[in-house]
């Protein structure tokens, strides 16, 4: 991997009214023509991503949208496509222009940002133009408990300032708990299982093995990487046993009979549910797979859109086990990439991947939305690992879990 991903990028959203400078303003950002730019309202009408580099804040997610002014039936349409990008936002900048201030649509939005607790910067642009008295811009952000910032993108004036708000304002807990890292300690040799079948990408490893990887070095653990099928020898060429294994979630059943006692196993599916997610509302969806039964309808939602393989996962192997599970036939519907179903009341059990490509903020919005809906959700992981009787075993390395497991028993 030469890019950080992009779901480990801090994502910043651009909102504002149409002509207000959102374009201009992260182009000045980033130094770089990276947004078309036009005095033609309008210009933006679809949410653009756009991977970048702000010294001293470092990779992040700049997210360029069309204005929440839009009219027509074609506008109404931006708009509610420029909202959904709250749903994976972890810091809005709002863009107003210094001529008009703060509107009803500026207000709309201060008000539906708070109420999804994201951070909020305000940015008065185009000061280059008429001139915002400082008694205004304080009360303005006393009003709305925001801090606002007069700028002219034109004039270079205020971007410095708004990348150190930027670094003020951005989550702490943006990237949630690491990979791996708080789990081992220095110089603990990890066993990584990472088979290499048809659905193996050629000549590299998939984002959850590589991210593992980095955060095992991070830490200053020793990794080793092996197939299945060479995990005992492996096991056997240590003077030492492994503090940990981590295997892919498919391989759970073979992996756990190989691994010896006294060494811990998880796979890297429940290490992101951790990462991206909420482990404890994933394990607890658990106790509901007693209670499906046929006819049940269960949806599988995947964050990536990968060519499906012959025998693949989420299309063929989970329908395969949960209906041996159940003992009769179950009513399948899947969710891929970023769409996820607003209507969830037809499940009676949604299984979510580990969410790799998913950033922490919008895997958390959609368990919020399941946990408000009272819908039970598992993810891949932990649903494999339950099947194949080995649930306590594969979450033996999170002792916060271990409440949830009795309550289960």
């Amino acid at each position: 991997m030469q890019e950080t991903p992009k779901a480990s990028r801090l994502h910043i959203a651009i909102l504002g009214r149409r002509n207000a400078g959102k374009s201009s303003l992260i182009n000045a950002l980033t130094n770089q023509k990276v947004a078309l730019v036009s005095d033609v309202p309008g210009t933006t009408t679809d949410p653009v991503y756009k991977a970048m580099e702000i010294l001293p804040i470092g990779p992040v997610m700049i997210i360029d949208t069309a204005g929440i002014d839009d009219s027509g039936c074609l506008g109404t349409l931006r708009v509610e496509r420029t909202m959904s990008v709250l749903n994976k936002a972890d810091l809005v900048i709002i863009v107003l222009e210094a001529e008009s201030g703060i509107t009803q649509y500026e207000k709309a939005l201060i008000e539906g940002i708070k109420v999804k607790k994201i951070p909020i910067i305000g940015v008065i642009n185009k000061t280059d133009k008429i001139t915002i008295a400082a008694e205004l811009v304080m009360k303005w952000s006393k009003e709305f408990n925001i801090p606002l910032l007069p700028t002219s993108v034109k004039n270079s004036q205020g971007i410095e300032e708004l990348k150190k708000l930027i670094i003020t304002y951005a989550p702490p807990d943006w990237q949630g708990p690491p990979v791996i890292g708080d789990l081992i300690q220095a110089k603990d040799t990890i066993i990584l299982v990472t088979p290499i079948d048809s659905a193996a990408p050629k000549g590299r490893l998939i984002l959850p093995q590589v991210q593992t990887i980095r955060d095992i070095l991070d830490h200053d653990g020793v990794t080793i990487v092996v197939k299945e099928t060479e995990l005992k020898q492996a096991i056997q060429n240590l003077r030492k046993l492994p503090r940990l294994i981590v295997t892919d979630s498919q391989a759970f059943e073979r992996v756990s009979a190989e691994t010896p006692s006294g060494v811990m196993l998880t796979s890297f599916s429940i290490l992101f549910a951790r990462h991206k997610g909420d482990l404890e509302t994933l394990v607890s969806g658990v106790k509901n797979i007693e209670k499906l039964k046929p006819g049940d309808t269960v949806l599988i939602a995947e964050a990536c859109t990968h060519h499906q393989q012959a025998d693949d996962i989420g299309t063929v192997k989970i329908p395969r086990w949960l209906q041996k599970k159940v003992g009769g036939e179950l009513n399948f519907e899947w969710a891929a990439g970023s769409h996820f179903p607003e209507d969830l009341s037809k499940y009676s059990l949604i299984i979510h991947c580990g969410a790799c490509m998913l950033n922490r903020k919008e895997m958390l919005h959609r368990l919020s939305e399941v946990t408000n809906k009272a819908v039970p959700v598992v993810n891949y992981g932990i649903l494999i690992a339950y099947i194949n009787g080995i649930l306590e075993q594969a979450l033996e390395p999170f002792p916060q879990i271990q409440r949830i497991l009795s309550e289960l028993n």
